[in-house]
């Protein structure tokens, strides 16, 4: 423990360095998604230190904590902002493909045909004008593995 609190007293960024990889690679490791912006605040803290400004280990864990509080928050923010909730989720395939134009393999008869949208063909059923072959359709929402099509 002496020799850490030595290295600390002579040489404080690289205590503050090894602190921002360790955070990193526990992040690279598990993807949690919130250890990345402690991990990049412990490597600012490393080039203040480094730069030689007077803050004392009290002073060092401040500006670390505010540091990692403020770019957690400004994150969060630019991450609504690139990616908002109301995105359908890219994994969530069925409010993936409401709203998307779908074009019509197999004739409705009955009330029910193929349509092939996303890459994909699937069982559809429409109410009302049923359209021909070629053209196209609007999904409207997903019953399973059934889509609900209207005409365009």
């Amino acid at each position: 423990m002496n020799a850490l609190i030595d290295l600390h007293a002579s040489q404080p960024y690289w205590i503050w360095l090894a602190i921002g990889v360790i955070l990193l690679a526990v992040e690279a490791a598990f993807s949690t998604e919130w250890l990345l912006w402690p991990a990049v605040a412990a490597g600012v803290v490393a080039v203040v230190t480094a730069l030689g400004l007077p803050l004392g280990l009290p002073g060092e864990f401040l500006l670390f904590a505010v540091l990692t509080v403020a770019a957690t928050l400004l994150s969060r923010r630019l991450i609504q902002r690139v990616n908002p909730a109301d995105a359908p989720d890219i994994n969530a395939r069925d409010s993936r493909l409401v709203g998307q134009r779908a074009q019509v393999v197999q004739p409705f008869v009955d009330g029910r045909g193929r349509v092939f949208v996303s890459g994909a063909e699937w069982v559809a059923e429409i109410e009302g004008a049923a359209p021909l072959a070629g053209e196209s359709v609007i999904v409207e929402a997903m019953d399973g593995t059934r889509l609900r099509v209207r005409a365009v």
